[in-house]
């Protein structure tokens, strides 16, 4: 069965820059970075055979990858002490677009994914509530713009 999520951070690095090509520039490079001991945040990159499998199956994501992704989102759940969706101590994760070279500005991204109503609510009970409701519009938008093509 094909390998379509590659973990790095926390001491692991399952990828690595000679992989370019199925982790893009940015995902082997941050795999690279954790394979030879600098710290970097815990993550994971989805591989580019996913978007071939996407594009060439009519929008349909291969076999095993959605399971492959909980147990990446998992992965970061361990690393951080924190839980995708957990209203007081929610995992926000940002989602990157990525390619083989650098482009910069030309690839989409969404931040703080896994803000939602009631976790903004105890963000701002915590910080800054200008900065924790200014993020959640941030994220809203950002959906919007790149998921849902409002312009």
């Amino acid at each position: 069965m094909a390998k379509y999520v590659y973990r790095f951070g926390g001491g692991t690095a399952e990828g690595s820059a000679a992989m370019k090509d199925l982790l893009g520039g940015k995902g082997a490079n941050l795999a690279e970075m954790a394979r030879i001991g600098i710290p970097v945040p815990p993550g994971f990159t989805i591989t580019t055979e996913v978007c071939r499998y996407y594009y060439a199956n009519g929008g349909r994501y291969p076999e095993g990858m959605e399971e492959e992704v909980k147990a990446g989102i998992a992965f970061l759940e361990e690393q951080t002490g924190r839980r995708f969706g957990d209203p007081e101590n929610p995992l926000l994760v940002s989602v990157r677009s990525g390619a083989p070279v650098s482009m910069p500005g030309m690839m989409d991204t969404i931040l703080n994914l896994g803000l939602n109503d009631r976790s903004v609510e105890a963000i701002a009970g915590k910080i800054d509530p200008r900065f924790a409701y200014d993020s959640y519009r941030r994220l809203i938008a950002m959906y919007g713009n790149v998921v849902l093509g409002f312009k």
